[in-house]
């Protein structure tokens, strides 16, 4: 067991609780404009990370602000490649303004999940990613199409697991509409996540135990009880001797 662990959050999404999570986390995911947030949020939230050394990354999405990102769209490949190339851009031209070297790249939402389970998108993705600046961290699900179709691009990759929701047995997550996709609970969150990070498993919804790898642990920033669950995973890793520490340290 590692001595240090990353923990990542969602941010610039419209919630307002960046300053309140910075203390508890190592990683930000930047929304940059096409499902929540826009130049001026990325700022503050740039501005925040660059206070307290939080690394900041690019957190791209379908351009679906109505749906928040989480419905799945079928672009052509063209299409999907600039829609990655043109939200990586805004985040360098504000990241520049704020004197802040962006350190990775994670979709969002829907095409998260979709880079998960399709080899065309997640090739897509990674293109877009080496192309615009090899040197960039891919962040992808655990077992997921998208780190492998990173890693066979050549690019650096983080497997990320996620404190604040369940998992299916196939390693999955539970989609959002169905009952018991959310964990809301801080004290169940904080177990999760030790479990996933000392035993490298987590137990589904079925009670089945399966494998993964948790390189980088995320938080989303909407969860409504968002500072409460960082708050209480920061405290139960520093409890059990694990410290924060980004990925690209």
């Amino acid at each position: 067991m590692s001595e240090y662990t990353d923990i990542n959050c969602d941010m610039g999404e419209g919630l307002g609780n960046e300053a309140a999570l910075m203390p508890f986390i190592s990683s930000a995911s930047i929304a940059c404009g096409y499902h929540a947030g826009d130049t001026n949020s990325m700022l503050r939230t740039l501005e925040l990370c660059k206070q307290y050394g939080v690394a900041a990354g690019a957190h791209p999405s379908f351009l679906d602000r109505a749906n928040f990102g989480r419905l799945e769209k079928q672009l052509p490949v063209t299409d999907l490649y600039e829609l990655l190339i043109q939200q990586m851009l805004i985040m360098q031209e504000v990241a520049d303004a704020a004197e802040v070297k962006p350190a990775h790249v994670k979709p969002h939402g829907a095409l998260y999940n979709l880079s998960a389970k399709d080899p065309l998108t997640a090739q897509v993705i990674a293109k877009a990613v080496k192309d615009f600046d090899s040197g960039l961290f891919l962040v992808g699900r655990s077992g997921s199409c998208s780190l492998e179709q990173a890693g066979e691009q050549g690019l650096s990759t983080i497997s990320e697991v996620f404190a604040d929701r369940t998992y299916q047995d196939d390693g999955s997550l539970t989609p959002r509409s169905q009952e018991g996709a959310l964990i809301t609970d801080p004290v169940f969150a904080s177990m999760q996540v030790m479990q996933m990070i000392t035993e490298g498993t987590v137990t589904t919804l079925t009670g089945k135990k399966i494998p993964l790898v948790a390189e980088t642990v995320c938080i989303h920033g909407d969860n409504p009880r968002a500072v409460e669950i960082a708050k209480t995973i920061f405290t139960t890793l520093k409890q059990n001797g694990i410290g924060l520490r980004s990925f690209d340290s």
